[in-house]
């Protein structure tokens, strides 16, 4: 390892250079004995690997540990005499050398307090893996040398931490062989690893900041245009001014107006060229602080096959352990991935394949028998699409029974049989999502499809990401992730709410909308619209950001789709400004964490922006209607709203109610709807309404009880109210008038210009 490679080592001890010579050399082996089980007579794989275990034999004799020393001998050896064609790296083969490689890591990985405790503890582990190596050649049966030793085998380790970004010191992702508690990675506890996070956080504040200087170039800019119009202007009147004055006998009057109108050329070219100089310098401007942005974003970015090398081998090992035959192949290993993202989908992606082993694949034989080949293939797929990262997971095994998920579904009285009976296949997928929804009917260590699949999804969700599952029985499964490519640059929507400006990252927004005061309705106090034949609830963002109440007076709304599912909502926002990219800046650690923010950024022009953490919002939301605290948005502008008459329809049969909210739109009436006595009782007190049409068969409260409350009450007293209903007989009739009805229509003689013409009799037209 050369200084000029990797940045300065003097802060580095021996033993530090060690681990990291162990962590690359140990990945080379690793990689090249999976690859010589493949392919058998992989010359290239078996090279390099003889150089590993050569570098391994070396550094480790600088450091005194011996017993690295006589491993990495001893599989140099066995890679010569595969070289020269004396020694077939069979799988069982395989299994020793990679247990030596685990021992090398482990112990690479110790510090030095710890070695001796470590070596005694494991003297049996270790003879035995020695002894294993020197006779490879004479291996029998399979053999499970942490078994026959008494010990665990040890679980494949996740990626190591990245702390470092290009030019300065690589850090190798962990082989398989876990660190001990006591040793973890050198990356993630450096003062270096720490001081590079910080200096790149800085730059990227600075790098933020020259770009957001370089916007604000632009209203000055935009001045200096107004300037040349306005200059414009005034030499065209100097123009005007000569060309009468040179009618004139006045000589002297002449000459004046003539040097005016020569003084205007080169103050008009002045300003022409200055202009352009500007927007020349703008345009670079923006370019070098773009540019500036770019390239610290490239220091955080890493390869993707930092963390996923160890996944071929985890892959490998499970496999074997199950008695089946699994390989894992990588596609777009140079990627770049933010490395705070690379860290943060280890897990997600780890139990993703850890459950296409486990649940996907077959015995060889059993594959053999239904035609597939008796080594299952996983892929792994990296990739960047559309500015996003682009993570598929694949797998050829037996995929997922769909009359299985929708058999438990009913068995766990999830949905009704009806019910389950008409969901889609990605609605039946969508299940197992679902925390503690499983095919398994036990769960062990390595669960079945939908165990855990729940910490998946809100892992990547909480990534700003999304996760999206597919199968075919016999056929496999497929697992679809996209995630934003960095977590430093968020792309968002910018909104004001309260005169605030607000970000909404833009992957979190399904839609954007314009809502006509007239299209929204009341259903049990709650506002909604119809989208795409969805009723979608309306939700104040100044209200959930406790911020006071919406200014709703504008005759359209504008309205942000977040959430997905039956946590779908409409954010009514004041305004929307656009989208823009945004330099995530951190909230100082003082104020913890805010409720529904995640961070904050400065837009182009300089304004501070607070970004929503989403899933949050949605909690909030979800509370307050739990708690019924959510509140209706009301007109601010009175006077307008008196210029319409609005009309409350109450009836519990959707049918009549939409059929009956049709009829009275298309007259240009407002409507609201309630569902019941009780609803209808709730919603009248509320608003602000000039006729009520009930019907009186209704659950909780009939209409006569409604009709009774309202002529009750000291201020609805005097408000019309219509009965529609099927009841045709006098005495029904007469117990409506009685209780105060100003109109009774039966339903039985109902038609269009009926009701329009009882409403007509009652209120007038829709204008006032």
């Amino acid at each position: 390892m050369s200084q000029d490679n990797n940045g300065d080592l003097s802060q580095f001890s021996m033993l530090d250079l060690f681990r990291m010579e162990a962590d690359s050399q140990t990945q080379i082996l690793t990689d090249g004995l999976l690859a010589m089980e493949r392919l058998k007579d992989d010359a290239s794989a078996v090279e390099s690997m003889m150089r590993a275990a050569h570098s391994i034999k070396g550094a480790a004799a600088i450091v005194g540990l011996e017993v690295v020393v006589q491993l990495a001998h001893g599989m140099e050896d066995a890679f010569i005499a595969a070289q020269h064609g004396k020694l077939a790296l069979t799988p069982n083969r395989v299994d020793v050398l990679l247990a030596g490689v685990d021992l090398i890591l482990q112990l690479s990985r110790l510090q030095d307090s710890g070695v001796d405790a470590w070596l005694a503890a494991n003297s049996a582990l270790i003879r035995k893996t020695l002894d294993s190596i020197a006779s490879i050649a004479f291996l029998p049966e399979p053999v499970n040398l942490q078994v026959e030793a008494g010990l665990a085998p040890p679980a494949p380790a996740p990626a190591a931490p990245i702390a470092f970004p290009p030019g300065e010191l690589p850090i190798a992702s962990a082989a398989t062989a876990p660190a001990s508690e006591d040793a973890p990675a050198i990356a993630a506890r450096t003062p270096a690893a720490l001081k590079t996070a910080q200096n790149f956080d800085r730059l990227l504040s600075l790098a933020s900041e020259s770009r957001i200087n370089a916007h604000q170039m632009h209203p000055f800019i935009q001045d200096m245009q107004r300037f040349k119009r306005n200059q414009s202007s005034l030499f065209a009147l100097i123009e005007q001014l000569h060309e009468a004055i040179s009618n004139s006998s006045d000589a002297g009057l002449k000459e004046k107006s003539l040097l005016a109108l020569q003084k205007t050329h080169p103050l008009k070219q002045f300003v022409l060229e200055h202009i352009a100089d500007i927007e020349a310098y703008e345009r670079r401007l923006l370019a070098v602080s773009q540019g500036m942005v770019d390239e610290v974003l490239t220091l955080r970015m890493r390869p993707f096959r930092d963390g996923v090398q160890a996944f071929p081998r985890m892959v490998r090992d499970l496999a074997r352990g199950m008695g089946k035959d699994v390989r894992l192949e990588i596609i777009g290993e140079d990627t770049l991935v933010d490395r705070d993202i690379l860290a943060r989908i280890e897990s997600p992606l780890n139990h993703m394949l850890r459950n296409a082993v486990d649940h996907g694949m077959d015995a060889p034989e059993l594959r053999i028998a239904a035609g597939k080949p008796g080594a299952g293939t996983i892929v792994l797929e990296a990739k960047h699409r559309a500015g996003m990262l682009s993570i598929e997971i694949s797998d050829d095994g037996k995929g997922v029974d769909l009359e299985k998920i929708r058999a438990r579904v009913i068995d766990r009285k999830m949905a009704s049989p009806q019910m389950a009976a008409s969901l889609s296949p990605a609605e039946l997928m969508e299940f197992l999502f679902l925390p503690a929804f499983s095919l398994k009917e036990s769960t062990t260590e390595i669960s079945g499809r939908g165990v855990g699949l729940d910490i998946v999804h809100e892992t990547i969700r909480s990534q700003n990401g999304t996760v999206r599952i597919e199968s075919e029985l016999g056929v496999g499964f497929r697992t679809y992730i996209t995630l934003p490519l960095t977590q430093s640059i968020v792309r968002a929507l910018v909104v004001d709410v309260k005169g605030e400006a607000y970000a909404v990252p833009i992957v979190q927004v399904e839609r954007v909308v314009k809502v006509p005061q007239a299209a929204i309705h009341t259903l049990e106090s709650k506002q909604f619209f119809d989208l795409g034949g969805e009723h979608l609830g309306l939700v104040s963002a100044a209200q959930v950001l406790e911020l006071g109440d919406t200014d709703s007076s504008s005759e359209e709304l504008a309205v942000v789709v977040i959430g997905s599912g039956a946590r779908r909502y409409a954010l009514v926002v004041e305004s929307i400004r656009g989208e823009q990219s945004l330099a995530v800046q951190a909230l100082d650690p003082i104020f913890g964490k805010m409720r529904d923010i995640s961070s904050a950024a400065l837009l182009d022009d300089g304004e501070p922006v607070l970004i929503l953490d989403v899933p949050d919002l949605l909690i909030s939301i979800d509370k307050l209607l739990h708690e019924g605290g959510l509140h209706q948005l009301t007109k601010s502008d009175q006077a307008e709203r008196r210029k319409t008459k609005r009309i409350l329809v109450v009836d519990d049969s959707l049918t009549v109610r939409e059929m009956e909210r049709k009829l009275l739109l298309s007259r240009g009436f407002l409507v609201d709807i309630a569902i019941d006595g009780i609803d209808g009782w709730n919603v009248v007190r509320s608003g602000d309404y000039d006729l009520v049409i009930t019907d009186v068969d209704m659950p909780r409260m009939d209409g006569i009880e409604l009709v009774t409350l309202i002529k009750k009450d000291i201020h609805l007293h005097k408000l019309p109210v219509m009965i529609v209903s099927y009841k045709d007989r006098p005495e029904d009739r007469a117990r409506g008038l009685s209780a105060g009805a100003d109109y009774y229509l039966t339903k039985g003689s109902f038609h269009d210009e009926t009701l329009l013409d009882a409403v007509s009799d009652l209120i007038g037209d829709a204008r006032r």
